[in-house]
């Protein structure tokens, strides 16, 4: 396996752009401020452990890019894996422009590749932290004019993360993808909107996995309001959420779930947990 060496002083664009497939790329210690693409298929991009090794940018939703047109959530990432077969480890990944509420989502990680793999990660923003893809149908055509084609996969996507910390506010880990989570702190953050959601799933009827929480801690920074927080909702009709054996903190809702607003999707959302849980809206573990 060939082995490149890195630093915060070196451009990760052209090295990975450059890396050879299947190659390990180290990144030593130290804040990389840069936006970047992985699309170098089979990467593996280790770092010296995630308190040490951190990759941050500051893009927002309603940012102008250089034509006047706004970043909107998908344009947002510090990095986006666009590459199959792609493992991470021992690193952060940061968006830190803080202020959702009037900036819009701020995506640390975005996913557009199969068979993605992250261990002993962690994962930061605030609301829309984690995109796991692909997307929607129906967005990839409204922004057609400026997705990039790694970005428009109309495939089902496999990702799995484990031994990670993954923390924002709003919706913070969403997507289409058939994503495992396990053995992860699944961390709340405080928001001045003073409600939180931990996932906003939007996979087709057809898909049948979905995003899985797996003895998963979900916890809360020290201010996030007791009964707050949902563990989910429906970004699309027939989102699919499974929370399976995992320690639930007092700053979940009693009612677990919320159905999105002003939709119906609690006729069409499948969300289970397990064990069950009295109190819970009476929508879930539907089979």
């Amino acid at each position: 396996m060939d082995t490149i060496y890195l630093s915060p002083s070196d451009d990760l664009q052209k090295a990975f752009d450059n890396a050879p497939e299947g190659a390990l790329v180290c990144l030593a210690k130290g804040e990389y401020r840069q936006k970047v693409k992985v699309r170098t298929a089979g990467l593996t991009i280790r770092g010296e452990g995630a308190e040490n090794t951190v990759i941050v940018y500051d893009d927002y939703a309603l940012k102008k890019d250089e034509e006047g047109k706004e970043l909107v959530t998908f344009r947002t990432w510090t990095v986006a894996v666009c590459a199959d077969h792609v493992r991470m480890e021992d690193l952060s990944i940061v968006n830190d422009s803080l202020h959702p509420e009037v900036k819009g989502q701020e995506v640390a990680l975005s996913v557009y590749g199969d068979d993605f793999v992250m261990e002993l990660c962690r994962l930061t923003s605030t609301q829309d932290t984690l995109f796991v893809g692909p997307l929607p149908p129906d967005l990839i055509e409204r922004y057609d004019g400026f997705l990039t084609d790694d970005l428009r996969q109309n495939r089902e996507l496999r990702q799995t993360f484990r031994n990670c910390l993954i923390e924002g506010t709003v919706d913070f880990i969403f997507g289409s993808g058939n994503t495992l989570i396990e053995d992860c702190e699944i961390r709340s953050l405080c928001d001045r909107r003073d409600i939180g959601y931990i996932a906003a799933p939007s996979h087709s009827l057809s898909q049948t996995e979905g995003i899985v929480f797996r003895h998963c801690r979900l916890t809360s920074e020290e201010g996030v309001r007791k009964g707050s927080i949902y563990l989910a909702r429906p970004w699309r009709d027939y989102g699919l959420t499974t929370f399976e054996d995992c320690e639930i903190g007092d700053h979940i809702a009693p009612e677990g779930f919320d159905k999105w607003n002003d939709t119906s999707r609690d006729k069409t959302a499948r969300f289970f947990e397990t064990p069950a849980v009295s109190g819970r809206v009476d929508w879930i573990n539907r089979s």
